[in-house]
């Protein structure tokens, strides 16, 4: 019996420590809503993140769920307690609804996050006819 209480007493030692002196990335927003946008107008985007862990943070990879998205990470290390963007471009050449997935995977404790971007893109003739039912 006081072998099995040491050893549950070990074990939860070990996953506790686990979670300490780790990276730790956390967004100001992980959603982006351009709401109407005209067709051609500016797509880039930033998402705001900072490390709220307290050892380096690296991100490993930044990708997008179609080639209409261009996401761009950071190259360098962001120390404990720094902030750091990673900047989206969304092709507004496209007409219609935006629902875009940005997937970031990093050395961080919550090694996946899931960024969104939504809105919708208009050509001027749709403009037009929002101008004119106002």
């Amino acid at each position: 019996m006081n072998k099995n209480i040491l050893f549950l007493f070990f074990l939860i030692c070990s996953v506790y420590s686990l979670g300490q002196n780790s990276a730790y990335i956390t967004f100001d927003s992980l959603t982006i809503n351009y709401g109407k946008i005209l067709q051609g107008d500016n797509g880039t985007v930033d998402f705001k993140f900072t490390n709220t862990g307290d050892r380096d943070l690296k991100i490993n990879k930044v990708r997008s769920s179609c080639g209409c998205t261009i996401p761009k990470k950071p190259d360098s290390l962001i120390a404990p307690g720094v902030s750091d963007l990673i900047k989206v471009n969304y092709d507004t050449e496209r007409i219609g609804i935006i629902n875009k997935t940005i997937i970031v995977n990093s050395n961080a404790a919550n090694e996946t996050v899931i960024l969104k971007i939504t809105g919708e893109v208009l050509d001027s003739e749709s403009i037009k006819e929002i101008k004119e039912d106002i």
